[in-house]
Order: C-alpha cells, then structure tokens, then sequence
C-alpha cells in the first residue's frame, strides 16, 4: 500500500514583499512548518513571482543542488563563477552550490513579471566543486508523456545534479491515462500541478496542489482535463 501526503494549493506557506510574491511548499525563511519541512532530499519548492525590473540580490548558498523552472517571462542570473544570463521559458537552470557560491536572480524585464519555481534537493555528497548548467528544452517532445529535465546522469537529455533524483515535465490531454514507475528503490514522487486537474488514485489535484507518494513502486495519473506537471522522483532518506 502505498503512502501519500496532499498539499493542497492553499495550505502553502505565502510571503508577498511586494516585489516578490512567493509561495513555499515546504518550510522556508519565516514560514516554518515542521510538518513541512522536506519531501525525502527535496527540501524547498518555492513558486515565485517577481515584480519587472527587481529581484534577489547577490547572496550565499552552500552544499545544495538549486534548480530554477522559469513559467513566464524571463530571468536574469549572475554568479560568483562567472555565469551570467537570462533564462527563459522551455529551459531548466541548476546550479550546484557545493563548497559555496554566491549569485542573484532578477527579472529580466521592467514592464512584465516573471514567473519561475526554485526548488532545493540536498546533495549526496558535500563540498563538491561549484557549477553551472543550463539547457533548453525540445519543445512537444514527448505529447502526453514525461519528458526528462534533471537526473544524476551527465549523458541525459536534462540538467544532472549530485544526487539520484529524476524531474520531469509532462503535459497531458485530457482522458489521457499514464502509469509512472519510480526510478529507483527506496524513492518516492512528489508531483506538482502546474495548471488544470489531475487524479491520482482517489486524489483529485488541481492547480498548484502537491502530492508526494511512496511505498510504491508505480502510480497511475489520470487527466480530468488538460493539465501539466513537474514530477520529481527523489530518495525519500537523507543523506548521512
């Protein structure tokens, strides 16, 4: 039987700054939830929207894998390790943080939000060197399948990170029926819906809803209408 725990949009923790409108799936900065405190290494899922022309200034970050999804508009980034540019929707950013860096991450435009997930899975290694990588997508790759964007693979079609997990985005028509087989022993899924509805055994999942499901070695979704995803297939026990 497997074990699942629903996050429903709405129960997000919420930070609107003005410039910065951010909901946090699981605890970060003055949300803290210890209910909530990570699914298995995936430890922040951040869904942001940042006001034209503003955004993070330079700051740390050390022995994390960040991985940056843009929705709409367009993000500029910058590093301490000289990796400076705009991503743009249809491309995946990760950065590994390792023994530390420092980078800022602004809208790219002044007339326009933009909108990106940011999302923080705990490597199974410290202290490894800083990185950079950024790809773009094939678009309609894969119509109503899953459409690999980061594994621990260098020879994989998306970004890879220092850890065994596996995120894809999907996008489904509605009726489409489709089974996921978690990647690897001991993993679990936590599944984001990006927009329309979705079910997941008797789940119903709209629009920004999560569920996180292990114990399991596979699980239907079934498209209730159109809808797409984010599914991030991680080990559930944390690094020693």
């Amino acid at each position: 039987m497997s074990k699942t725990i629903y996050h429903k949009a709405d129960t997000r923790g919420h930070a609107n700054h003005g410039w910065l409108n951010s909901y946090h799936s699981f605890s970060f900065a003055n949300y803290h939830n210890p209910e909530r405190m990570n699914f298995g290494v995936l430890r922040v899922l951040n869904d942001d929207t940042v006001s034209g022309g503003m955004g993070f200034g330079k700051h740390p970050h050390r022995d994390m894998e960040i991985i940056s999804i843009p929705l709409e508009g367009d993000l500029r980034h910058g590093d301490s390790m000289g990796s400076n540019g705009i991503i743009k929707i249809g491309e995946v950013q990760v950065m590994s943080a390792g023994t530390g860096v420092v980078h800022s991450e602004k809208n790219a435009n002044s007339d326009k939000d933009v909108k990106f997930l940011q999302i923080w899975v705990i490597p199974k290694e410290q202290n490894v060197a800083p990185r950079y990588d950024q790809i773009r997508l094939a678009e309609n790759e894969k119509p109503n399948d899953f459409q690999l964007i980061v594994s621990p693979d260098k020879e994989d079609e998306g970004v890879w990170i220092h850890q065994d997990a596996w995120f894809y985005l999907a996008k489904f028509d509605q009726g489409t029926v489709k089974e996921y087989t978690i990647k690897k022993e001991g993993n679990g899924v936590y599944v984001f819906i990006l927009d329309g509805k979705a079910k997941i055994g008797d789940q119903i999942l709209e629009r920004r809803d999560g569920l996180g499901i292990s114990e399991t070695d596979a699980f239907k979704l079934e498209a209730l209408e159109d809808f797409e995803i984010l599914l991030m297939d991680v080990p559930m026990a944390l690094p020693e």
